[in-house]
C-alpha cells in the first residue's frame, strides 16, 4: 500500500504547496493575483468519424445509460490531466499548488425546462480509472442529481439564500476570506465544480455552438472545457477532395500561469489524440500513450 506523504507547513487540504518552480512561475501569481485575469483560450474541432464508430460498437449492447461524446470527452480530459500533471495545478493566495487528486465536474438540467434547476456533479478518478468505470461514475451522479435531493454545495447555498439579505452578505465575505487560505466548510464546496481539476459544459446540448468561458476567481480549478453542437464541416484529403464530416468544436480556457505555451501544446495535442482513437481511453487513466 502506497504510504501517504505527510501534510507540510504551507500545503492545503486539496493541494501541495509547490516549493521549488521557475523564477517565472514563482513571480506571476504575485503580480498577477487573479485567475480571471490571466486566461488562455485554445479552440479545437474534432473529426467525430472515429468517435461515433466506437460510440456504436460500444452502445451495441443497448445499455441503460448509453455511452456518449460527452463521456469520450470527459474521460479524455481527465486521462491527459493525469498523464500531463502540471494542468493539475491551481493557484490561490499568490501561491501555487499541485492538486491532490484528479476531479471533473459539471452541471445537470434536472429537466429541460426554463424554470427547472440545476443540479452539481462531481467525478473523482482513480490512476486506474477507464471510460467503463468513469461512465458508470458518470451514471450515479446522474440519477442523483436528478433526483429531488440537492447536492451539498446546493444545500449550503440554498442556506444562505433563506437568510435576511444583510446576514447572507456578510457570512458570504467572511466564507470569501476562508476560501483564500483554503478554510472553506467542506459541505459548501464539496460538490462545487470550480474545485475540480477541470469543469465540461456540454452547451451543445442544449443546441449552442461552441465558445469561450471564462475561469472564476472563486475556487481553485485552472482549466474549462467548452462542448460545442455537432455540425457538418468540410474535410479535405490530400489530394484536395472534399467530402462532409460530422465535427463537434471544443472549447479550453487555461490559467495561463500554471505551465508555458509548450506545455499547453503538448497537451491539447495528447486531447486530440486520445479523441481520435478512443479505444486508448478503456486503458487505466495512469497508463502513458504515444502520441
Amino acid at each position: 500500500m502506497e504510504k501517504k506523504e505527510k501534510r507540510r507547513f504551507g500545503d492545503r487540504k486539496d493541494g501541495k504547496l509547490l516549493r521549488k518552480i521557475d523564477p517565472m512561475h514563482f513571480i506571476m501569481p504575485i503580480i498577477y493575483p487573479n485567475r480571471c485575469d490571466n486566461e488562455a483560450y485554445i479552440s479545437e474541432r474534432i473529426d467525430l468519424e472515429n468517435i461515433n464508430a466506437y460510440l456504436t460498437e460500444k452502445n451495441a449492447a443497448n445499455p441503460d445509460f448509453k455511452y456518449t461524446i460527452f463521456h469520450v470527452i470527459l474521460a479524455a480530459m481527465v486521462k491527459t490531466i493525469t498523464l500531463r500533471p502540471k494542468m493539475n495545478r491551481f493557484i490561490a493566495n499568490k501561491n501555487m499548488y499541485q492538486r491532490n487528486e484528479i476531479s471533473a465536474a459539471f452541471t445537470i438540467k434536472k429537466v429541460f425546462e426554463d424554470e427547472s434547476d440545476e443540479a452539481l456533479a462531481f467525478i473523482h478518478t482513480k490512476p486506474t480509472d477507464t471510460i467503463d468505470t468513469i461512465h458508470e461514475s458518470i451514471r450515479q451522479q446522474v440519477t442523483a442529481c436528478r433526483s429531488e435531493k440537492l447536492d451539498s454545495s446546493t444545500e449550503s447555498m440554498d442556506l444562505f439564500n433563506r437568510m435576511p439579505r444583510f446576514l447572507s452578505k456578510a457570512v458570504t465575505w467572511f466564507i470569501v476570506k476562508l476560501e483564500k487560505h483554503g478554510k472553506c466548510p467542506q459541505s459548501l464546496i464539496e460538490t462545487d465544480p470550480y474545485y475540480s481539476s477541470v469543469v465540461l459544459s456540454n452547451v451543445g446540448s442544449i443546441k449552442l455552438k461552441c465558445g469561450y468561458h471564462h475561469l472564476t476567481n472563486w475556487g481553485t480549478t485552472s482549466v474549462f472545457c467548452l462542448i460545442g453542437e455537432k455540425k457538418k464541416t468540410a474535410h479535405y484529403d490530400e489530394n484536395g477532395n472534399v467530402e462532409m464530416r460530422e465535427t463537434v468544436d471544443i472549447g479550453l480556457t487555461i490559467d495561463e500561469r500554471i505551465a508555458d505555451g509548450y506545455y499547453y501544446a503538448k497537451t491539447v495535442r495528447l486531447i486530440k489524440y486520445l479523441l481520435q482513437e478512443p479505444k486508448l481511453l478503456e486503458l487505466p487513466l495512469s497508463e502513458p500513450v504515444e502520441y
